[in-house]
């Protein structure tokens, strides 16, 4: 058996890390309990594993799992494994693209990925539709089949030569160097994700016809004038793919099509997370809402930068909101959002995120595209 306790050691420092040789993990419905061998410590402790412990609506969404150190606890072995194991809840915000990838995916790919696929995930608050969304990465990062908490076998015991217990959040869609031995980046996460999905483009300037991927919403943030903004894209002489949340749940199909498309347009939301399955270089258009300024840049604009593509944002005008005629123009609604923000997120959640559409100014937000065609080399 191989000694995994270096790879454990270094694999996430800010996880519980267990890198004893006898770990046994039991799984039984909605709970699991993680029992460590040891002859000098005793203790008993619950953890939440799941990455964004600093969000209360998300750890309530998570259950809790406890460990149990000592020499007199250990439950007889159902069944040994012969690689350690991952553990990671699959609850929390999982339904948003943006907290799949932020919250669990990147984090689970920092932890696992030096195990060389040579680990296996015990995953808590299963959810059968998420593993299977993204298969093909579960796949690349494990060999072997995602043990389920609940598991439908009722109580069973799993024996590990060690363990992980926990993820690591490591900022928005980011991977902070500094915690990742071996200068992990999101350029690495990037080719990772373009070798599990088989990508065929790596570079914008692989794509002969510029194509512009527009990030449709149908709730909130809505393109008012949608219409018109196509028509303007299309005599630009970019081939328009549209396409809306619903169209995004079959992430196999989606992230090819993303992958093919030199331009990515959006108003602020989770669909700009798609941003990851773009070729290199690959130019990212965000359209930014009334009072939303700090949000677009840190949630996408960053990231955008960090991981290899060109970045560019429109900033809509008082009047190109739906608030400016809702509320009236000397409203501190549009006036001054940061008044509004004072008075905590929810509220400013509800009307800034919630209530907000936009009209684009096609005119002002062409100057934007001509922008985003010369850096695609067209």
């Amino acid at each position: 058996m191989e000694d995994y306790s270096k790879k454990m050691a270094c694999s996430n420092p800010s996880s519980l890390i267990i890198s004893f040789n006898q770990v046994r993990i039991k799984t039984s419905t909605n709970a699991a309990k993680v029992y460590i061998s040891s002859n000098h410590i005793y203790f008993q402790e619950e953890t939440q594993p799941y990455a964004l412990k600093g969000d209360q609506t998300a750890m309530s969404l998570v259950k809790p799992v406890q460990i149990l150190v000592g020499n007199d606890t250990l439950p007889a072995c159902d069944v040994f494994h012969d690689v350690p194991a991952i553990v990671f809840s699959s609850g929390g915000f999982v339904g948003n693209i943006f907290h799949e990838l932020n919250d669990i995916i990147i984090p689970l790919f920092v932890t696992s990925h030096r195990f060389r696929a040579d680990v296996r995930f015990v995953v808590t608050d299963y959810q059968f539709w998420f593993i299977y969304k993204y298969k093909k990465v579960f796949s690349k990062l494990s060999r072997y089949e995602v043990i389920d908490v609940p598991s439908s076998n009722g109580s069973f015991v799993h024996c590990f030569p060690g363990a992980v217990v926990g993820l690591k959040y490591h900022g928005n869609l980011a991977l902070n160097a500094s915690d990742i031995p071996r200068g992990y980046s999101m350029s690495k996460f990037r080719q990772f994700l373009r070798e599990s999905y088989g990508f065929k483009k790596s570079h914008v300037s692989q794509i002969d016809k510029p194509a512009l991927l527009l990030i449709s919403r149908k709730e909130r943030r809505i393109i008012i004038n949608q219409d018109e903004v196509i028509n303007m894209i299309q005599e630009l002489g970019f081939r328009v793919v549209k396409t809306t949340p619903s169209e995004m749940l079959d992430l196999d199909k989606f992230a090819h099509l993303v992958n093919w498309c030199s331009v990515m347009v959006g108003v602020h939301g989770a669909g700009l997370t798609n941003e990851l399955f773009l070729p290199n270089a690959a130019v990212v258009v965000q359209v930014i809402p009334l009072g939303l300024d700090w949000a677009a840049n840190a949630y996408y604009g960053e990231p955008a930068r960090a991981m290899g593509l060109q970045y560019l944002e429109y900033k809509i005008e008082a009047e190109e909101s739906s608030l400016y005629y809702m509320y009236g123009p000397e409203d501190p609604i549009v006036t001054d959002p940061e008044s509004i923000g004072a008075k905590g997120y929810r509220a400013f959640r509800e009307i800034y995120l919630d209530k907000q559409n936009v009209q684009i100014n096609v005119a002002r937000f062409r100057k934007t595209l001509v922008e985003a065609m010369r850096l695609t080399g067209h």
